[in-house]
């Protein structure tokens, strides 16, 4: 019943969206006259649709936290303008059903019925003629549609529920996931000066996080890498600053390492006990690169004594080709290494084919587990034993119907898992996993480049 509960919340609260998005721009009844309005919106006296963190960069670059997109990346949205502010709407829910182990080869599948989602709200405006404020807001009711012990993913693992650290499951997020404001000044149209502040909020640590990245808006799975790469974006306590010249971005974080606790619905101890930074460069409008790395007090509660580097690199390409047709892809690797220890690595390939209507993507990541990571018994395999991960997926989402301007979308994929023998015996050889789903989410805003 909860989770029946909370999918009628999640479709009241898009409607309640998107009624208000037309009662604010009533003459945005087709993508044509969207367009035409921001190409001129100074005939209505609106502020400009800028970046979030800079006034001379478009709103496309916006990824999660301060993180960069690709210019040309497709953006998914309601837009509500004010005399002097700008907000923004966007967010996803999918409700589903999901089995990872289909030919119940192993002992670790699970299956479930649930609904991940996400919800986001933004706003913006000038502060004089060269400062832009920002604050962010986002939900998520994973808590109530997925349980304290989250979504079954085979081969995940980060966190804990009732002491037990979280393996073959994905842990669920808080329902607080961002409290954050920003101030940018901007010296000249090539240089301007940002601060972050966030309770909770996303460190200068890794790429886009893979829930606004568009080459990964189709796929209700986190990644395994989660935690190679974006597990930070929910930190109590963050602040950060950047400078930006041109197509360049530098930035340096403190932040608290510890991840959040089981508890969803809470407040975690600010603690400033992390630092990272973070060099970011756009090319031209189809690239974005990154490389960070990050200094973590203490990540796990269950091993309060570890500390862990995290290193990043990656890579984000957008091309749109037509009307709602584009293809976008990221790859990136990460590094985890603690005290001692070799270090675990993990990459990742992931693409969307957008065609009006149809999305297809893919998913290929490698990953080192290490015993600890995969809940082992050390005595059998081995303290330091790491067990590569490879897995390959493949999915589609078609738009089905509109509510207001929101749509619905189903799909279906298919996850196939090749892992170290030694786990065979565990999750059997070669386990495959599928869904099926729906997919609510906001339609396309028509951005002009």
């Amino acid at each position: 019943m909860k989770l029946q509960y909370a999918i009628i919340a999640s479709l009241l609260l898009c409607s309640t969206l998107a009624a208000k998005a037309q009662h604010h721009m009533p003459g945005m009844k087709d993508s044509t006259q969207h367009e035409n309005m921001m190409q001129d919106s100074s005939m209505m006296d609106m502020p400009p649709m800028s970046h979030s963190y800079s006034l001379n960069l478009p709103m496309s670059r916006n990824g999660s936290g301060t993180a960069w997109l690709p210019d040309a990346s497709p953006m998914y949205g309601i837009m509500i303008h004010s005399k002097k502010w700008m907000y923004m709407f966007h967010g996803n829910i999918a409700p589903r059903y999901t089995k990872q182990d289909l030919g119940n080869t192993g002992s670790r599948g699970d299956e479930a019925f649930g609904a991940p989602n996400w919800f986001m709200a933004m706003g913006q405006r000038k502060v004089g003629q060269k400062g832009l404020f920002h604050f962010s807001a986002m939900l998520s009711l994973d808590r109530v549609t997925e349980g304290g012990s989250g979504y079954p993913l085979l081969f995940q693992s980060g966190e804990s529920w009732e002491g037990r650290p979280l393996v073959d499951h994905q842990h669920p997020h808080d329902l607080i996931s961002e409290l954050s404001v920003g101030y940018t000044y901007a010296f000249s149209k090539k240089s301007d000066l940002s601060i972050y502040v966030g309770y909770p909020g996303e460190p200068a640590l890794g790429s886009v996080a893979f829930m606004h990245r568009p080459s990964a808006l189709s796929n209700p799975d986190a990644p395994i890498s989660h935690h190679w790469n974006d597990g930070t974006h929910i930190t109590f306590g963050v602040a950060t600053i950047g400078y930006r010249y041109d197509k360049f971005k530098i930035e340096a974080s403190s932040f608290t390492g510890r991840e959040p606790d089981e508890n969803r619905y809470n407040f975690d101890k600010p603690r400033f006990d992390s630092y990272s930074g973070r060099l970011s460069f756009n090319p031209s409008q189809n690239w974005s690169f990154q490389v960070s790395q990050g200094w973590i007090k203490s990540p796990e509660a269950l091993h309060a004594e570890e500390d862990i580097t995290r290193t990043t690199a990656s890579a984000i390409y957008s091309l749109p080709f037509g009307e709602e047709k584009s293809l976008n892809t990221t790859a990136l690797w990460g590094l985890n290494k603690s005290k001692g220890a070799d270090g675990e690595n993990a990459a990742l390939l992931e693409a969307t084919l957008r065609l009006q209507r149809l999305a297809l993507y893919t998913r290929y990541e490698w990953t080192q587990k290490s015993v600890e990571e995969l809940d082992l018994d050390p005595v059998t395999y081995g303290d330091h034993a790491l067990f590569p991960v490879n897995a390959l997926t493949l999915g589609l989402n078609y738009d089905l119907f509109y509510i207001g301007k929101f749509r619905v979308a189903g799909g279906g994929q298919l996850t196939g898992y090749h892992a170290d023998n030694r786990l065979d015996n565990l999750y059997g050889k070669n386990p495959i996993s599928g869904q099926v789903f729906l997919r609510i989410y906001p339609s396309l805003m028509k951005m002009n480049m």
